[in-house]
């Protein structure tokens, strides 16, 4: 499944891209280029703009209108739409940048381009092939786990009220 996000959905893109998917984001595309480039790929458009989603939709463009407020709330709403799952799974982890699968990289070949506290607590690391960009499971990653747990109580609490 790919995507591409409009302008306001970038760190929603990151959330994505995290979680293993294609996601194509630039906040350069207008509406006519996102709806051409949605139709061309095979894209399904993902926006907060209800005058884009009417419009890509009216063009048989693949469209999903986020009403969540926070990222929790449209995380959630992806997952309940296209059957997301909620958990990082770095086997498919995308970079959050680029949009670049990230791989596994041996940890002595990121020993010059870390901090030495950052070499000498963690284990794995993964880079993204593209960019470069290196990652690694730090203490950020407990704020990471939180938004995820809060996404899927978000998604209960959507299927809960569909139930009623």
């Amino acid at each position: 499944m790919k995507f591409i996000a409009d302008g306001m959905l970038g760190k929603l893109t990151r959330w994505l891209r995290i979680l293993g998917h294609n996601v194509k984001y630039s906040n350069k595309l207008d509406d006519p280029q996102l709806v051409m480039v949605a139709k061309k790929e095979g894209r399904i458009l993902l926006t907060r703009d209800l005058g884009l989603y009417q419009q890509a939709t009216a063009k048989g463009v693949d469209t999903f209108y986020l009403k969540g407020q926070t990222e929790e709330e449209r995380l959630a709403e992806l997952a309940k739409r296209f059957a997301i799952k909620l958990d990082v799974d770095m086997t498919v982890s995308r970079c959050p940048k680029c949009n670049a699968r990230v791989k596994l990289i041996p940890k002595e070949r990121v020993v010059s381009r870390i901090e030495k506290n950052t070499f000498n607590h963690y284990n794995e690391f993964w880079e993204c092939p593209k960019c470069e960009q290196v990652y690694w499971q730090g203490a950020h990653w407990t704020r990471i786990r939180k938004v995820l747990k809060d996404a899927m109580e978000s998604l209960m609490e959507i299927r809960d009220e569909k139930k009623k």
